[in-house]
């Protein structure tokens, strides 16, 4: 179905000729983003060929379709012209431009041709205000109401929303709570959406993501505590870890492949190797039908629906806390909540009181919310649409009679197979029985893959509608590290699943057992793994997992969970715990990393369209000395406590170096403390081309690869359908890295790596081939990236390194391990 938007829709547009008519629906086809503007001179030919005019009023012009090459995107755009414009004989009020780049547009032409004698209907669009009529008529979809955002109270204050995850339902649960034990009424708003604090229906609905600006106010006797409470608890980050990653990655990956059987590719959402029969777990979907009784014995059983709701999930929010720990119980806790909301009864009730009855109002009001949540930019709080799913399809259960639809009977292991699991339908899964589990739809960041990842089943999301038709029984290989569904593999494939399967869990185990000794290889050669930690409070694990150090302490943390710049104080004393925290092993300090893309509004930083290349890192901090003087100065006095190094992000230039090392000379001197190594983030490719001048200067290098790989191959890494491409094995990078070291050594510098490819398997084997002598990673990757540099020769991995090289594409990189 072709989408309409309200930005595609002009009205009370005038036009003097046909010719000036087209051309400026051309112009609204161009703007949005469907044509270049040369095929305007497309659709004024077409027009010469055999006129677009249809009848009462409306007119269809569009290209010819030798110039479909034009044509960027298929779309439609609609000039309304209320007083008419010439068009043959006839008047055109109505101007649907179309751009196609093949049929698609005759689904729109057949819908007009249906709706064509409804003369009465389309000459009320010729004057109409309201473009969500135009699009009714023309898609049979009306759009939403645009929101209108509530008014800000007079007392308030903005912060930006630090949790990784952004305001999703266990935030938003423990907000409400801290609000209801004031007198005040409490607004949020983000942009131009606004919430009443007392509703987690309204803040789900915010869509407010993790650096979103939140305008917080209040009216009422308390209004002046309940402020000073929530700037506190928001920053703090309302229950959640903020240094929780979105996704959780605890083992780099392992590699099988079959070499029989169809091939389903999906998303990894939870790693691991499922060898079992297929079970195809199918729904019965509930069918509401609105058949209203007594309005007092409707409401009766709707409470008595959403108390037997709640009771179960907060059993079940109990039993998940016994078996995985509070935070996953308080999935459910939240949803439970979810029931209490008076933003959502009040519109179920409401909607009964015009004459509905409990089920269906409570489906419908549901669907509504959870369309909305669908729509949101972040696919994370998107993801978050299948909770209120689950909530509503267990109060209907109730309401309806048919509880427990979807319940697993089984008697055997098997592969699971659905549309998509509700994290209730997960929480239940039991893991002698559930090898795995595959979903059509679905993402890795939703609470059922969080579910799985904690109960250790492996999972395959997103693997589309395709899944669904594999016949229940068939053999099947589910690969949770590269999101691959075998189908029917041979037995050869099978017994080698098992294999790799057995000695994958046989290594984690010998990698876990040996976590403390070097990573030597069998030549003797010692590579430092060290990881990335931000707080003295996660060294402990690190230690414990094996980390030699800590090789990038990523400072930004300590301006964004703050609604002031933290003072010259609060920086020395979280640099020196962090150095006492690690008793003497070395700690690598990188300096403010910072820019546009991040809304941190005391700062003042302007938005800026491509952020990347911007006022950013090292380029920030020269422009705000404000800034980095002090940070400069609380680095120097906690050197004095133990060993540190400090790391000038985003040097491009020799000249960036020279200033910050003479601001931090001057700095040194005036604090009165030791010197310390000076070192620079290898991440843009002039960097890698000056690194022989940079290293006469420099004490050491850290290559950022996740930052090298989207500046060398020109992909933004966060951009949704180039991320996967912009792979830091690329030979391009490779080659990067291979110029930066060869530099390096040339001066008697050392060069570390703390990207993402330092705790990727494949990626540490080449970088410690290339001569990197320092790795950092994520804590949970420490114990297996030492236990596999163990294992191999060096000079085998320099020879490896050097087939890298020569390669052509990351893939073929990775196939020659």
């Amino acid at each position: 179905m072709l989408q309409l938007k309200r930005e595609d829709v002009l009205l009370a547009a005038h036009a003097s000729t046909q010719r000036d008519a087209i051309e400026q629906v051309a112009a609204l086809l161009a703007q949005n983003g469907f044509i270049d503007p040369a095929y305007a001179q497309s659709m004024l030919e077409r027009e010469q060929t055999a006129t677009t005019y249809l009848a009462h009023g409306v007119a269809i012009p569009h290209g010819l379709p030798q110039h479909r090459s034009l044509v960027h995107k298929t779309g439609l755009a609609v000039l309304q012209i209320p007083e008419g414009v010439q068009w043959g004989p006839e008047k055109a009020h109505l101007l649907i431009g179309i751009a196609s780049q093949s049929d698609e547009h005759l689904e729109i032409l057949r819908r007009l041709t249906r709706v064509l004698g409804e003369a009465e209907k389309i000459r009320a669009l010729h004057t109409t205000t309201s473009p969500e009529d135009i699009i009714e008529f023309l898609t049979g979809n009306r759009p939403e109401p645009e929101a209108k955002g509530l008014p800000d109270f007079p007392e308030g204050f903005e912060v930006v929303l630090p949790n990784p995850t952004g305001m999703h339902a266990r935030p938003a649960r423990n907000l409400v709570e801290l609000v209801s034990t004031f007198d005040a009424q409490v607004r949020i708003r983000a942009g131009n959406r606004t919430a009443e604090a007392s509703s987690m229906m309204d803040l789900l609905g915010l869509g407010a993501s993790r650096g979103t600006l939140l305008h917080v106010s209040a009216q009422g006797k308390d209004a002046k505590n309940v402020l000073t409470r929530l700037k506190k608890a928001i920053l703090e980050g309302l229950g959640d870890d903020l240094t929780e990653p979105v996704t959780e990655t605890s083992h780099p990956a392992l590699h099988f492949q079959a070499s029989s059987g169809l091939q389903l590719q999906g998303l990894a959402a939870s790693v691991g190797l499922a060898i079992g029969e297929i079970h195809q777990h199918r729904v019965l979907h509930l069918q509401v039908e609105d058949t209203p009784a007594d309005m007092a014995d409707e409401t009766e059983k709707l409470q008595k629906a959403l108390d037997q709701a709640q009771s179960e999930l907060l059993d079940l929010a109990e039993g998940v806390r016994h078996r995985l720990g509070s935070g996953k119980a308080e999935i459910f806790q939240a949803q439970a909540s979810l029931l209490e909301d008076p933003a959502l009864i009040q519109q179920v009730v409401s909607t009964m009181l015009q004459g509905h009855s409990a089920a269906w109002a409570f489906q419908q009001v549901l669907n509504e919310r959870i369309g909305q949540l669908k729509k949101l930019d972040d696919p994370v709080l998107a993801a978050r649409a299948v909770d209120f799913s689950d909530v509503k399809d267990r109060v209907l259960g109730h309401l309806l009679g048919q509880i427990n639809q979807s319940t697993l009977k089984l008697d055997r292991p098997v592969v699971l197979i659905a549309e998509d699991l509700t994290p209730s339908d997960t929480a239940m899964l039991d893991p002698d029985l559930i090898l795995g589990f595959c979903t059509a739809v679905g993402g890795p960041t939703s609470h059922s893959a969080i579910l799985a990842r904690s109960l250790g089943i492996p999972a395959v999301v997103g693997a589309g509608r395709d899944v669904l038709s594999i016949p229940a029984g068939s053999k099947s290989i589910l690969d949770g590290f590269s999101g691959t569904l075998y189908v029917e593999p041979s037995a050869e494939d099978i017994r080698e699943a098992q294999t790799t399967l057995r000695n994958w869990q046989e290594e984690l185990e010998v990698a876990r057992a040996a976590r403390h000794q070097p990573a030597t290889t069998t030549d003797g050669v010692s590579i430092e793994v060290a990881a990335n930690v931000n707080r003295a409070s996660d060294v402990p694990a690190a230690l414990e997992n094996g980390a030699e150090g800590v090789g990038l302490m990523r400072t930004e943390f300590l301006f964004l969970e703050s609604d002031h710049a933290p003072s010259e104080e609060e920086q020395y004393q979280a640099y020196r715990q962090m150095v006492e925290a690690l008793q003497g092993k070395p700690l690598i300090v990188r300096t403010l990393d910072i820019g546009g893309d991040k809304e941190v509004g005391y700062l003042g930083l302007e938005r800026e369209d491509n952020s990347f290349l911007g006022m950013r890192g090292i380029r920030l901090c020269f422009q705000r000395p404000d800034l980095f003087l002090p940070q400069l100065r609380a680095i120097y006095r906690a050197a004095r406590h133990g060993p540190l190094k400090i790391m000038f992000p985003m040097v491009s230039t020799l000249e960036d170096f020279q200033k910050a090392r003479d601001l931090a000379e001057g700095v040194r001197v005036e604090v009165g403390a030791p010197k310390v190594e000076l070192g620079i983030m290898i991440e843009v490719p002039s960097a890698v081309m000056l690194a022989e001048e940079l290293a006469r200067e420099v004490d050491f290098f850290s290559i950022g690869t996740n930052d090298l790989t989207q500046y060398t191959l020109a992909m933004d890494r966060l951009h949704p359908e180039l991320a996967h491409q912009a792979d830091g094995l690329h030979p391009a990078v490779l080659r990067m890295i291979d110029h930066t070291v060869q530099a390096a050594r040339k001066h008697g510098r050392w060069v570390g790596v703390c990207g993402g490819i330092a705790g990727d398997v494949e990626g540490a084997l080449i970088l410690t081939g290339l001569g990197v002598s320092e790795l950092s990673v994520a804590t949970p990757a420490v114990p297996t990236i030492k236990a596999t540099l163990r294992e191999k020769s060096h000079q085998d991995l320099v020879q490896l390194a050097q087939k890298a090289l020569r390669c052509q594409t990351a893939r073929e990189v990775r196939g020659l391990l």
